[in-house]
C-alpha cells in the first residue's frame, strides 16, 4: 500500500473528523512517474494497473510493471529526440493505451505535458502551440487529427517532434515502433534534470467560452491532490475496476483515469469508443464486471433512454457524476434501478474536487456535498464578504497565496500578470455561484454569468433545468436569459425532446405549467426553443454563453 506514505491517516470516523484531521505527507520531490508506478512494481510485479478495450475487439491488460518498463522505454526514446525537463509536448490520443505510457514517461523527464482533444482543428492547434510554446505532438492515427497537425505545424516555429500511435504515418516518428530498441531502464534524473514539487508538470487550456483558452497549470504535487477524488468521493478500491468516462484531452480524465486511481492501486479501466453510443457502454460496464464508476450527468440522461434494467450492473458498488450538476430526477432514476445513488463532485480543472458526497453523511439529492478537507471553502458576495446561511455567494477557496493547498493549480502558464490577479490576492473565485443550507451541504446555482436577472429576481439555471428535466418529454435542456425590455431579462428554455416528442404550442405551455408546479412560479420559462442537440464544449458541457449571445444579438437587429 502507497497511501500511507502520504497520509498519516486514512480511515475517519465522520464528515467532521475527516475535514479535520486530513493531512497530507508533500514529498520535495515527489515524481509521479517514480513514486507511483515504479513503486508499486516493485512492491508486485504483478499488479494490474490498466484494463483497455475499444471497440474493434482489441483488449490489452498492463501491470504497474509493464507501464514502468514500457515508460522507462518511452523515456530513452523522448530523450533521444532533444525532450527534456521543462519542455512543452502535446498530447492528442483520445483514450489510446499509449496516453498513460507517455504521460508516465513524461512526468519522468519532467517534461510538461498538454493534454488535448482530437476535436482541434487548426486553428486550435497553432493557438495552443504558439501560446505553450510546444515542442512536440504526439497523436493518434486519426485522419482529421493528423491533417489539423500538419496543416498546423508551419505556423508553430517551436515545434520540432510529431510522433504518432496505434498506426504508421508517412514523414511522422511511429513511437510503437521507435521505443522497441530502447533501454526500459531509466534511471531518476539528478542534478538540473531533476523535478521538484514547484515545477510545472501539467497545462490544461479551459473550454474556452469566455474568450480565448487560459493555460491552467499545474505542479507535480498535483495528483496527490486527487487522493480526495479518486478514494473518498469515488471510492476506488485497490485491485478493483474503475471507470471514469472522459477523453485524454481533458482535466476529467486527470480526475478520474490517472493520478488518484494508481496512487490507491485501483485497477484502471480504458474504453477507448469511437463514439458514445450509451448501449455500447452499458455492456462494456456488464462484460467487465466494474466495481466503481464515473461520468458527466448528461451520460447518466442518456443512458436512461436504453433498458438500464436488462443489464447486469450489480457489481457497481459506487456511481459519480461531475462536470455538471446531476439533475434530481436523474439520480432517482438511477437509484430505482440499481439500488444505489449517484454521488456528485463539484470541481474545475484548476484543481480536484472541491466539494462532494463523502461516504459519512447522507446525501441531499440535488446538492454538491460538502468541502474537501484540502481547501477553505467560503461563499463570498461580491464585496469579499462571507454570506448567510441561505444566500448565494461565489464559490472561493481562501488563503492561496499564504498557504498554496495541494492540488490546486498554481498559475497561469506563462502570464505572471493574470497569476497575480487570480491567485495571489486573498482567495481564489471559481466564478461559480451556490448557496450553504444549515447542515453545510452547497447547492449550486450556476455560474456567474449564468444567473438570471428577471424582475428583480435572481435565478438559477439549475433549478429550473432540474424541473424541465422531470418531464417525460425532456431528454436535456439549457436555462439561459433573454433580453426582454420591460423585465431586463426572461427565462429561456433550449430544449432537446426525447423521440415521440414533436414541437408544439401545445407542448411549451404543458411544459411551462409544469416548471411552475414543480419550482417557483416566477421562475418558468417565458420563452421556449426547441433544438436536435444543444451547443457544447469540446469537453461536453452546455454553451450557454453561446446561446446568450445569440439571443442578445438577435434582440438588437
Amino acid at each position: 500500500m502507497l497511501l500511507d506514505r502520504y497520509l498519516p491517516r486514512i480511515e475517519f470516523d465522520s464528515y467532521e473528523d475527516f475535514k479535520k484531521n486530513y493531512k497530507l505527507n508533500i514529498p520535495d520531490n515527489f515524481n509521479f512517474g517514480y513514486d507511483i508506478v515504479d513503486e508499486w512494481a516493485k512492491q508486485d510485479e504483478n499488479k494490474k494497473a490498466l484494463v483497455w478495450c475499444n471497440d474493434h475487439d482489441e483488449e490489452k491488460i498492463f501491470t504497474f510493471k509493464d507501464i514502468s518498463l514500457l515508460s522507462n522505454k518511452a523515456a530513452n526514446y523522448f530523450r533521444s529526440i532533444g525532450i527534456k525537463k521543462g519542455d512543452v509536448v502535446m498530447m492528442i490520443l483520445r483514450r489510446r493505451w499509449e496516453y498513460w505510457v507517455c504521460a508516465v514517461a513524461l512526468h519522468k523527464l519532467g517534461a510538461v505535458i498538454i493534454p488535448s482533444t482530437l476535436q482541434l482543428t487548426k486553428k486550435d492547434i497553432v493557438y495552443r502551440g504558439n501560446a505553450a510554446k510546444v515542442m512536440s505532438i504526439v497523436c493518434v492515427n486519426d485522419d482529421f487529427v493528423i491533417d489539423q497537425v500538419e496543416k498546423a505545424m508551419p505556423e508553430i516555429p517551436t515545434l520540432k517532434n510529431r510522433i504518432v500511435v496505434g498506426q504508421p504515418r508517412d514523414g511522422w516518428q511511429f513511437f510503437e515502433k521507435e521505443i522497441e530498441h530502447c533501454e526500459d531502464v531509466f534511471e531518476r534524473p539528478a542534478g538540473d534534470q531533476a523535478t521538484t514539487k514547484d515545477d510545472v508538470m501539467l497545462v490544461y487550456f479551459t473550454s474556452g467560452t469566455e474568450g480565448m483558452p487560459k493555460m491552467i497549470q499545474h505542479n507535480f504535487i498535483h495528483p496527490l491532490g486527487h487522493i480526495i477524488t479518486a478514494k473518498y468521493w469515488q471510492q476506488v478500491q485497490e485491485d478493483k475496476l474503475h471507470m471514469s468516462v472522459s477523453d485524454s484531452g481533458w482535466a476529467k480524465f486527470g480526475w478520474g483515469k490517472i493520478y488518484g486511481q494508481w496512487i490507491c492501486g485501483a485497477v484502471v479501466f480504458g474504453y477507448d469508443m469511437d463514439k458514445f453510443v450509451p448501449a455500447k457502454l452499458l455492456e462494456k460496464m456488464e462484460h467487465y464486471k466494474l466495481t466503481t464508476f464515473c461520468a458527466p450527468p448528461t451520460m447518466y440522461r442518456f443512458m436512461l433512454l436504453e433498458d438500464v434494467a436488462s443489464y447486469d450492473l450489480s457489481s457497481i458498488q459506487h456511481w459519480a457524476t461531475a462536470g455538471e450538476p446531476l439533475n434530481p430526477e436523474v439520480n432517482t432514476k438511477w437509484h430505482k434501478l440499481t439500488g444505489h445513488n449517484i454521488y456528485q463532485g463539484f470541481g474545475q480543472s484548476e484543481g480536484p474536487v472541491l466539494l462532494a458526497d463523502f461516504q459519512w453523511d447522507p446525501i441531499k439529492i440535488g446538492s454538491s456535498g460538502k468541502p474537501s478537507p484540502l481547501y477553505d471553502i467560503k461563499l463570498l458576495d461580491n464585496d469579499g464578504n462571507e454570506v448567510e446561511v441561505g444566500e448565494e455567494g461565489s464559490i472561493c477557496v481562501m488563503d492561496v497565496k499564504n498557504n498554496p493547498p495541494a492540488g490546486l493549480f498554481t498559475g497561469y502558464y506563462l502570464n505572471p500578470e493574470m497569476t497575480e490577479e487570480k491567485l495571489l490576492g486573498k482567495y481564489y473565485n471559481t466564478c461559480d455561484m451556490a448557496w450553504c443550507d444549515s447542515d453545510g451541504y452547497y447547492w449550486f446555482v450556476g455560474r456567474n454569468d449564468d444567473v438570471i436577472k428577471c424582475s428583480g429576481y435572481r435565478i438559477g439555471p439549475f433549478e429550473v433545468e432540474s424541473a424541465l428535466i422531470e418531464h417525460d418529454a425532456v431528454v436535456e435542456c439549457a436555462i439561459t436569459g433573454a433580453p426582454d425590455p420591460v423585465r431586463g431579462q426572461v427565462v429561456k428554455a433550449t430544449i432537446v425532446l426525447k423521440k415521440g416528442y414533436e414541437p408544439s404550442d401545445e407542448l411549451k405551455k404543458e411544459l411551462q405549467d409544469h416548471v411552475k408546479k414543480t419550482t417557483a412560479p416566477y421562475k418558468y420559462p417565458r420563452v421556449i426553443e426547441f433544438v436536435d442537440e444543444l451547443p457544447k464544449t469540446f469537453s461536453g458541457k452546455i454553451k450557454r454563453a453561446h446561446i446568450r449571445h445569440i439571443d442578445e444579438d438577435a434582440a438588437k437587429k
